[in-house]
């Protein structure tokens, strides 16, 4: 399978399939923007009020440390789609967990029905804010497979991936965000435009644009 990643990435997948014990670690700290994005665009209104984003996140990383060797993929590609399992069923766990604890229906609260085809087509997703973006040409909301989207953002460098998710996701400014990446809010502005751009030019690629 062909992969897009960054060299670093497939290289950390290498390592840890190697039985690297700090490679792990390195690579899934390098997916935890990954795990953001899901979670951000994932937890609606009523399922965020049940369900800690943090907490989450983490236990799909600890169960993805703990369930390593039983990854049988050899792309960083197979990897994203492992991770994205595990914080599926890990949401809906926890989901349904917390409206038993309610004693409420889960019908009538969430459709475990349209969580489960995430993992198939990515319907869930509603990324309506990234439309936001200095290219008026490149409009995210038409990207119908938003699982290919989620896929798709994984491959960016982690800085890029932090960018979007902060700026498009979390609201912040280029100042913030600055002070997170430790660079000049024009540096962190021209990394914005290079994530946007090169999204998009991800997208082209598999023809999702």
């Amino acid at each position: 399978m062909s992969s897009v990643f960054p060299a670093q990435t497939q290289k950390l997948l290498d390592a840890a399939r190697n039985g690297g014990t700090h490679e792990v670690g390195q690579l899934l700290i390098s997916f935890t923007n990954y795990l953001r994005f899901l979670a951000k665009t994932q937890l609606d209104g009523r399922v965020r009020k049940r369900v800690s984003e943090s907490d989450l996140i983490q236990e799909t990383l600890m169960d993805a440390h703990r369930d390593f060797t039983s990854f049988r993929g050899e792309s960083a590609m197979e990897f994203a789609g492992w991770m994205r399992r595990i914080f599926l069923n890990n949401l809906i766990g926890k989901t349904v967990e917390h409206l038993r604890t309610e004693k409420r229906s889960v019908r009538r609260e969430i459709s475990l029905q349209e969580l489960q085809r995430f993992d198939r087509s990515g319907s869930a997703i509603e990324i309506p804010i990234l439309a936001r973006t200095e290219s008026p040409s490149f409009d995210i909301r038409q990207v119908e497979d938003k699982n290919l989207l989620a896929d798709t953002m994984v491959q960016l460098p982690v800085d890029q991936r932090h960018v979007i998710v902060a700026r498009h996701l979390e609201g912040k400014s280029f100042e913030q965000i600055a002070v997170e990446l430790e660079r000049t809010p024009g540096a962190c502005r021209m990394l914005w435009l290079r994530a946007i751009k090169q999204l998009r030019q991800l997208l082209q690629d598999r023809g999702a644009t």
